[in-house]
């Protein structure tokens, strides 16, 4: 997998964890944690649509973040009260998710650790977003964004909130990250689940956990 060669310097260490955004985020992400011999968890956030047209982002939202493209919604004039009954709805699905996935096991500790986080690929970014913000929190000793293929200004955007974006592609014009794969069909919560045991049984979170984290990166 070429994104994976790019983060092979990372491969075999005992302080990286791959993390991926649900639901077409986990099988990228499942090849990078195989390839680096590294454990694969989630992390969990949803875009936020527009309203009439859910494919395009105005925003996203984490457990304890949310970030807006606030030109989009004040240029298509969109008010705070047509917003706000499809957070309160993405915020169910949040939970309904975590519950699903983790099946009552806590989220990582990722201070001092390695964190790369993984998606599909980046349009606006407003997931990525939102969830780099919430995994700063917890003080990792660095972030890495990876994806397949982003469009160019949202790869450099996220310059400043990563440590560090890896990306194999950032193709023009960039319609949209459907576009650039053979197969996009949807990953549905049967194959989400199943690639993080198989990833669990592959390389146990819970060996992960017990190892200290070393000084630096």
């Amino acid at each position: 997998m070429l994104l994976a060669r790019q983060l092979m310097r990372y491969a075999g260490r005992p302080d990286v964890i791959v993390l991926a955004l649900p639901r077409g985020g986990v099988p990228v992400g499942f090849q990078v944690a195989a390839a680096l011999s590294a454990p694969l968890d989630v992390v969990l956030a949803r875009k936020i649509g527009m309203p009439g047209y859910p494919e395009y982002a105005i925003g996203a939202i984490s457990h304890d973040e949310s970030v807006f493209q606030d030109e989009a919604i004040e240029a298509y004039g969109i008010s705070p009260r047509v917003i706000e009954p499809i957070v309160a709805r993405e915020r169910k699905e949040l939970e309904r998710r975590e519950l699903l996935y983790r099946a009552g096991r806590p989220p990582l500790q990722l201070g001092g650790k390695v964190v790369i986080l993984v998606d599909d690929g980046l349009a606006t970014g407003s997931t990525m977003r939102v969830a780099l913000q919430s995994l700063r929190k917890q003080k990792p000793a660095r972030i890495v964004a990876a994806v397949p293929v982003a469009a160019a200004e949202t790869r450099q955007e996220l310059a400043g909130v990563a440590d560090e974006v890896v990306c194999i592609s950032t193709p023009m014009p960039f319609y949209g990250v459907g576009q650039w794969y053979v197969d996009f069909e949807q990953t549905e919560d049967g194959e989400v689940i199943r690639l993080l045991q198989e990833a669990e049984r592959n390389h146990p979170l819970a060996a992960w956990m017990a190892v200290p984290a070393p000084y630096g990166d």
